[in-house]
């Protein structure tokens, strides 16, 4: 029988999202507004300087909706027969694969506040909601990032899921 379990979690913003965005869309607004000012300032000169300020105008319009979009992050978790996948999602269009680890391979496992301290070498891969109360970590080794550390926010049954897989000395205690 499959063991399959599937997970959406959506990424709440840190300050730094929030200043980030911010900056964005107030960047974009005075640029925007300032080169329609320009450009209807500079309608009766008779040149095509207004045209091409409407036109870049209208880009940075759309350029600034387009990276106000990019701040939307979800990441989803698949795990099938002890394979975890996590790929996160920008502005529900964009999908990039992060990660794909055999849960067996785990060598350290349990809530974040529990986790060892992250070492020089080791590569921190975080698909977490940043809400640290439900986060869980997990150390392995990987063929393409090495000593690495997984942040992730798993539900009830992702979680039943992967400690129904874990290796043997992990599993006892949990």
């Amino acid at each position: 029988m499959d063991n399959f379990a599937e997970q959406l979690v959506v990424k709440h913003p840190t300050s730094s999202d929030r200043a980030k965005k911010m900056i964005i869309f107030v960047g974009g607004c005075l640029m925007t507004v300032l080169l329609i000012l320009v450009s209807v300032m500079m309608l009766g000169s008779g040149s095509f300087i207004p045209v091409l300020g409407l036109l870049l105008a209208a880009g940075t319009g759309y350029g600034t909706y387009f990276f106000m979009q990019e701040t939307y992050v979800e990441y989803e978790y698949t795990f099938t027969n002890g394979e975890l996948d996590i790929d996160k999602i920008i502005a529900k269009k964009k999908r990039i694969s992060l990660l794909s680890v055999d849960v067996r391979k785990f060598t350290a496992f349990g809530k974040n506040t529990e986790a060892g301290e992250e070492t020089a070498d080791m590569t921190v891969i975080i698909g977490s909601d940043n809400i640290a109360s439900h986060e869980y970590y997990a150390d392995f080794d990987h063929d393409e990032y090495g000593s690495s550390r997984l942040i992730f926010a798993p539900d009830e049954r992702m979680l039943e899921n992967i400690k129904k897989t874990l290796p043997a000395s992990l599993r006892s205690g949990r």
